[in-house]
């Protein structure tokens, strides 16, 4: 399974980005989709996550109405669109696959594959 983030830049408070996700080595529809991400000196936190058809989503406090997670899964492609971004919100964000079978979930444990990354840095 490999997974490649992408879309990560830096943006001004207040600014929006979309981050990409693409998936291979899995049937990728058979699958729940989730985001994490992990600032400088802090532990790895759930933004959002998505159910295998896309018709569920989770998110984070910190994200709610602020962060919309979607799935294309002709494309094996998760997305993350994030508005009014804060400087709180600077951080490396991971895409992750949780176990087969396994529904929306916003606990890291059950993620069984990640992928590398892509910085967001949120800064005047």
């Amino acid at each position: 399974v490999q997974l490649v983030e992408s879309g990560g830049v830096l943006v001004q408070p207040g600014g929006s980005l979309s981050l990409s996700c693409a998936a291979s080595g899995l049937t990728f529809d058979a699958y729940a989709m989730g985001w994490f991400r992990q600032a400088p000196g802090k532990e790895r936190e759930f933004v959002a996550a998505i159910a295998r058809s896309g018709a569920r989503t989770a998110y984070a406090d910190a994200t709610k109405g602020r962060f919309s997670i979607s799935r294309d899964n002709a494309k094996n492609t998760v997305y993350l669109q994030m508005n009014s971004l804060k400087p709180e919100d600077t951080a490396l964000y991971y895409c992750a696959v949780p176990r087969a079978l396994q529904g929306l979930t916003t606990d890291d444990t059950e993620y069984i594959y990640w992928g590398q990354g892509t910085q967001v840095t949120v800064s005047s």
